[in-house]
This record gives C-alpha cells, structure tokens and sequence, in this order.
C-alpha cells in the first residue's frame, strides 16, 4: 500500500514526533510512504532526523501554518497535483491545516482511502476567539464527510470531536501516540549524573515542564505556583525546558513574583532526557492537551507526573491511577499537589514505579501495529467511504 502523510510542519513537538515515528514505523513494516510537510516553519534538524530514519520527505513551501489565503490555494493545488502524480492507496493527513487542505485535496484527486489525525484539537481554551473556533469546527464538520478514520490519541479525543458534531462514532479509532521507551531509557543518564550536566545540586526539589511556550501549554499556572511551593520546599528548582512566544511574559511573571532565582527556562531541546531524569516531578499543567506523550516520556523514566483534567491527559494517567490530576488553571491546587510530592519520596517511588509499566501500552510498536492493522481493515472495504 502506498501512503501519503501531511502535516503543516515538522517542528520539535509531540504531532511531528508522532508523525515521523509513524512513518518511519510503517515503512519497517513495508508500507510505501511519503512524508509531506511545509518548509517554511520545518526545522531543520527534525527534517534530517525523519530522514535520517529512512523517511522520503517532500517540503512545500506554500503549506503554512497560520492562515493564508492564497498560500493555502497554492497548497491545495500543489497537493492535488502531488497526489495525483504519486497516486497514492491512501492519504493520511496530520493537525488541523494540513488536516483540511489534505483531505480537500485528496477528495479532488480522487484518492481512494482518506484517514485524518488532529492531534488534540483547537476547539477550546488558549487557541483562538469564539468566532474562529466556531468557524474551525464548521471545517471539522465538512471535513469528516471526507474521511475514512479520524485516528484520536485517546478515547476522550472521540467524545471531544463528536460533541461539537464532528464525524460518526464509528469513524473513530483511538491509537496512542508512540514513544521509544527503550532507546529513551538507554540514552538517558542516572539521576546524579544529569543534575551534574545541568548545573542542578543534587538534592534539591526539581519540578520539570516541557512544552512550547504558548498560552495553551500552562506554564504560567505553574511559575503561579512556585511563591507556594517555596514555601515549603525553599530550594526549589523548576526547569522550563522550551521556548516559544510566552516566554518574555513567564520571566516577567517570575520577576514579579519574586522567584526568578528558582526557574530556569531552557530553551528548546532536542533531546529532553537529561531534563526529565535530573527532576523529582514532572508537571504538565495544560489547558487543553492530546494525549500528552512528555507525560509517557516521564513515566518511562519513573519520574512521577502531575497533569491536569483536560483531553487525553486524563486517559493516560487512568483517572489519576499513574499520576496526580488537578484542575487546569488552578495554581493552588498545583501547587498543593507538586508540594505533597516532593514532601513524600515514597509516593513518588510508588508512581514511578507504576508508571514505567503504563508507558510500555504507549510505545512506538503499539501504535506501528494499530496503525497498520487500521490501513489493512481499510484496504479492505475499499471504496466504502461515509457520506
């Protein structure tokens, strides 16, 4: 079978992640892909690495992002005329962007099979204003009568989707988004090892979030938090490890609170580990998420996690099973939590524990075979496309 993928950029991040492990997956297990993405806003070295793993990937400079009417026109009917050259089995389109203009494309060029990814969704809290949420799930609507399966990362993906009126319930098929816990467990060093690559002491309270530096993400929940924490952890250290439009205004709000000398914010990293394995916790504070994969990242190195109530985070941490939950957007009830955390060494022994065998149903092998078993069931029933 031969396969199209879409995404609008390959970026550090969990989508692109997602979407050149898949790939990279498929291919070992003899699918026919090609990787599509937009150059402008690719990283380099995220390209190199899908590359590097065997992936043929074709840049265009026309996908982008943000919206751009013209732009977008230019990458409909590049993509139209991609699709029909390559002729592809199937398309498999990746976000929201890429996501419409993949699928409009597809339905153009008469692609026999069309699966679609949106990797979480911008339906709610810190994308856009009411209107162009309203407008986006109008898209979402027209878009699902065009496509075959919409792969959610988690079931409550599905119920998301299907409460604003998107798609089918039989249209939907939950497969996790995989992580390479061996190869991140054997690259990662001890824990004394990585405080000492990072300049951290050794036995002090280190609270870790990775993410991009955008409104969605929380990170300002979480510096909200540290005044408390402080409180009663006063050598506290919180490791922001990304970068991103947000970040003048966290160092603003950390100046203001009078913490500064507790955070540290990184940059973006292309290997998260040594971050991950210097820390006592994990905390992602989302205002809406996907599923998280930073969360099964964590977990697979044992290192407890503190999420929030949105998306699929939940569905990861199994209700609170495999991690602590809060509210999203509550730094009092963080704060609460990461403080009884750091306070109870056995506890987060106990999660760490539990948690390294829950990463092992979010590896990069579980999601490989659902996803090639889903492109067999569609081979399959060829032709039977919802109208």
């Amino acid at each position: 079978m031969k396969v199209i993928h879409v995404i609008t950029r390959l970026s550090l991040g969990g989508s692109s992640e997602n979407t050149v492990l898949s790939v990279a997956g498929l291919l070992a297990a003899g699918y026919d892909c090609l990787l599509v993405s937009g150059a402008e806003q690719s990283e380099p070295s995220v390209v190199r690495g899908a590359r590097a793993r065997g992936c043929r990937v074709e840049l265009m400079r026309s996908l982008v992002r943000e919206l751009a009417p013209v732009r977008d026109l230019r990458a409909l009917w590049g993509l139209v005329w991609l699709f029909r050259r390559e002729r592809p089995d199937l398309v498999h389109t990746h976000t929201s962007k890429a996501g419409f203009l993949g699928r409009l494309a597809a339905r153009l060029a008469r692609v026999p099979r069309v699966v679609h990814t949106p990797h979480g969704h911008v339906f709610y809290g810190g994308y856009y204003g009411p209107a162009l949420t309203a407008a986006f799930v109008r898209l979402e609507r027209v878009a699902a009568r065009w496509t075959d399966r919409i792969v959610v990362l988690t079931e409550r993906g599905a119920e998301e989707h299907l409460a604003r009126g998107v798609g089918r319930a039989g249209q939907y098929v939950a497969i996790p988004s995989g992580v390479e816990t061996e190869a991140l467990r054997a690259r990662a060093p001890g824990r004394g090892a990585a405080r000492a690559g990072l300049g951290l002491p050794l036995e002090a309270p280190v609270i870790v979030g990775i993410g991009r530096l955008v409104p969605v993400k929380g990170f300002d929940v979480l510096v909200a938090s540290i005044p408390k924490i402080c409180g009663h952890v006063p050598a506290l250290r919180v490791l922001l490890v990304g970068d991103g439009p947000e970040r003048p205004a966290l160092e603003a709000l950390a100046r203001a609170l009078g913490v500064s000398r507790h955070l540290l914010i990184t940059g973006a990293q292309e290997d998260v580990a040594p971050y991950i394995a210097a820390a006592d916790v994990l905390a992602a504070p989302s205002r809406n998420e996907g599923m998280g994969r930073v969360l099964v990242e964590a977990m697979a190195l044992g290192v407890p996690v503190v999420g929030t109530r949105v998306g699929g985070i939940p569905s990861v941490l199994d209700g609170g099973r495999y991690g602590a939950l809060v509210p999203a957007g509550d730094s009092e009830a963080l704060a609460d939590v990461l403080i009884e955390l750091l306070e109870d060494p056995a506890r987060r022994e106990k999660l760490g524990d539990a948690g390294r065998e829950r990463a092992e149903e979010f590896t990069v092998g579980v999601m490989t075979t659902r996803m090639a078993e889903l492109y067999r069931d569609l081979d399959s029933r060829a032709g039977a496309r919802p109208t």
